[in-house]
This record gives structure tokens, C-alpha cells and sequence, in this order.
């Protein structure tokens, strides 16, 4: 395993870490009684994988249901000096609410620290604001910090990238689980901020968000050659320095296999990677043509300045992507998510909104005449049944 010092923190961080929203039984609490043994056992089982690979780094949340009280059954029995152990906990506009939240993580993980504590789904500044103003959700970390129970405060995020930049530099925070991936590289601008601040950088769900390339279409599958999707994607952000650690939402203990793979191309990323990205950018201007594919979000209007709220400039990438790499499932699945993820995904969809109303704020568009077009084509063929976030099913 190769290991990378997670800023300020000087914790010496897997490039891959064990997320934990997969291989736990519910997605809400239960007692521990109703959890089925062969799921008990499958979790214990991909922990040990993880940690006999060396990916010590053992990532969960309070928002991921049982995780965190099934992890409380093993953790105990691996010495504590082996394993980074993080959570996330959301914040809360009444900070004692938050409290009772935490203490319940905290009891559920049965272990005396947690390394690394997460104020889970900084999106909005309105949420920003209840973590860091005064007697707000991070005083609580403090004094949870005081009493050695938690030893560094980071964030994680589904924000638009001001949103990132601001929290980053607040000084407040030791490191920050953020979206970037090769097919969304709009946070670089906030790895960047991070960075400023020698803040550890953890990416999620780069396999999942990042395209659902555990499931790949072949024109992805070709394209990526020689690499897997899988392996591309892990080499492409982990080439970048800035970048420490990559999430694996491991759901058994065989899931660790094909992300394993990179390793051996870690020191060889500026010899293998060009060609894989030269044939993915030739194959989407063969599709989308150049034009488009270079300027396509140039001069478009924000979620707040859109009449209803619609996400545009999400709907046109969702529809790119589903054009270029053939990722129909992965761009309906996310499309699906608008309306229903409240700050996690949010705008409207196409149908939801009067698409003239929009026309005039597309006058700063090298594509004003076509955008409309698009969009309509995009909720054609990316519309369908409504779903919810995992955590709200």
C-alpha cells in the first residue's frame, strides 16, 4: 500500500480508505439483534481485507444507518493503534441536537477516540454557518476534542465549489471529503483551497459518483483501454499530489481486487495515462463535436439566477455524459435525484421549469441558440421515475 501524509493532520494516509455505506445492513438504525449473521460476518470480513491490503483507514457515518454499530463489534477487537478511524455526523441549526448525535456515534463505534471527525454535508452557507459560528456545532467538537475523544475536525461536502473554497478557509478544518473525478472536475478550485490551508484531501465514492464504473458500458470500457474504468479513474486522481486518499465503497471483502491494480501504475501515471485521456476526449468531440465539448459550460447561469431553479448546467453534463461515454444508466440515476436530495443534489428538472423563461439568461452562451434544444433532449431521454438519496429510502 502506498501512503500519503494527510495534511496538517501528519496522519500517514492509505491512497485508499474503507468507506463504510456499503456493507452495512440497513440504512437505518436497528437492533443489533436483527442483523442477520451472514451480514455481521461479511462486514467483519471486508474490514480485515481492508486492513490485511494495508487500507487501514476505516471510514464511516451517522447517516449510514447501522455501519457505525456493526462496526462497534469488531473494532474493539483490532488493537487501536492499527486502524484511522473517522465519522460524520450532520450538523444541526440547535448544536445540543448535534451533541446527542455525536455521543450516539461515538457509543455505537465503542472505542475510546475517533481520529478523525467529519461535519457531514457542509452544502450551503446556512449550514456552514450552524457548524462555525458562535456556540455553534464545531464548539461541540471542541470540547469533544479537550476530552481526547476526537482527535481532528475536518468536513465533507456535496456543495457547489464557493461554498467549499469559503469553509476551506475558515482555518477551521483539518481536511475535507469532496467530490473529483475524471468526469467532473469542477472542485479542483477547492482542492486547491484545501491545499493552501495543508488540509488532508479525500475524494468520495469515485467508483460510484465518479460514473458507476463497477458496472461500466463497453464504450467506457474501450476507451479507458488498457486500464479498467476502475483503475483509470483511481489513476487519474490519485497522479495528483494534492489529491491523499480515494473512498472504496467496499461491500464485501473481494470488492478491494480491481482498485488494488493501480498500485503497480502509480509511478509510471505520466506514461499510461495521456493516451487514455486523449482517446476519451477524442471520443466525446467525436460525439458531442469540439465546439460543444469545449465550451459547452461557458456563460451559463447559476441554480439561484435560473427561473425554478433549474440545475442547467448538471442537466447538460448528465446529458454530455450519457451522449459521449454511453453512461445513460449512471446520467438517469443522477437526474432521478434532482427535486429529491434537498442540498445534496439540488434544482429542478427540465419538466419542472418554463424553459423560455430561461432563454434570456443565455445571452453570455456561445450555444444560446441550441441550450433549450439540449435541455429538452437531456429530460427525454434521462427522465423517468423520481428517487431519493440512499440515506432518505
Amino acid at each position: 500500500m502506498l501512503y500519503r501524509r494527510f495534511g496538517r493532520t501528519e496522519l500517514q494516509m492509505p491512497v485508499f480508505s474503507c468507506g463504510g455505506m456499503r456493507y452495512q445492513y440497513k440504512w437505518q438504525d436497528v437492533p443489533l439483534q436483527d442483523v442477520p449473521a451472514e451480514q455481521q460476518a461479511n462486514l467483519e470480513a471486508t474490514i480485515r481485507r481492508s486492513l490485511a491490503v494495508g487500507i487501514n483507514h476505516i471510514e464511516t457515518a451517522r447517516g449510514y444507518g447501522s455501519s457505525e454499530m456493526q462496526l462497534g463489534q469488531i473494532l474493539p477487537t483490532i488493537p487501536r493503534e492499527t486502524f484511522i478511524l473517522q465519522t460524520k455526523v450532520v450538523p444541526t441549526a440547535d448544536p445540543q441536537e448535534f451533541r446527542t448525535k455525536l455521543e450516539k456515534s461515538l457509543n455505537y463505534l465503542q472505542v475510546d477516540h475517533v481520529d478523525l471527525l467529519g461535519i457531514h454535508g457542509i452544502n450551503t452557507d446556512e449550514i456552514l454557518d450552524w457548524t462555525v459560528r458562535s456556540g455553534g456545532c464545531l464548539d461541540v467538537v471542541r470540547e469533544f476534542q479537550r476530552q481526547g475523544r476526537i482527535r481532528f475536525v475536518g468536513f465533507s461536502t456535496h456543495g457547489p465549489t464557493d461554498v467549499i473554497v469559503r469553509t476551506c478557509e475558515t482555518g477551521q478544518f483539518d481536511y475535507v471529503n469532496l467530490h473529483w473525478y475524471y468526469i467532473n472536475q469542477r472542485n479542483w478550485d477547492a482542492i486547491a483551497a484545501a491545499n493552501r490551508q495543508d488540509m488532508g484531501v479525500f475524494i468520495i465514492s469515485p467508483s460510484d459518483k465518479g460514473g458507476m464504473l463497477y458496472n461500466p458500458p463497453q464504450r467506457l470500457v474501450d476507451l479507458c483501454a488498457p486500464l479498467s474504468p476502475i483503475v483509470f479513474n483511481n489513476l487519474f486522481c490519485l497522479s495528483h499530489s494534492q489529491v491523499h486518499t480515494l473512498s472504496l465503497g467496499a461491500a464485501c471483502p473481494e470488492d478491494f481486487d480491481e482498485h488494488l491494480k493501480t498500485l503497480a501504475y502509480l509511478d509510471r501515471a505520466d506514461e499510461v495515462l495521456p493516451p487514455i485521456l486523449h482517446q476519451l476526449e477524442q471520443g466525446a468531440i467525436d460525439r458531442l463535436g469540439e465546439a460543444w465539448y469545449k465550451t459547452w459550460s461557458v456563460g451559463l447561469p447559476s441554480i439561484d439566477e435560473t427561473p425554478g431553479r433549474l440545475n442547467l448546467q448538471t442537466v447538460l453534463w448528465l446529458h454530455n455524459l450519457a451522449i459521449a461515454y454511453d453512461l445513460v444508466e449512471y446520467a438517469r440515476m443522477r437526474y432521478s435525484l434532482l427535486g429529491n436530495a434537498s442540498h445534496w443534489f439540488p434544482g429542478a428538472k427540465v419538466n419542472e421549469v418554463d424553459l423560455q423563461a430561461i432563454q434570456p439568461l443565455l445571452t453570455r452562451s456561445p450555444h444560446a441558440d441550441q441550450i433549450l434544444d439540449r435541455l429538452q433532449a437531456a429530460h427525454e431521454l434521462l427522465g423517468g421515475q423520481s428517487t431519493q438519496r440512499l440515506s432518505q429510502s
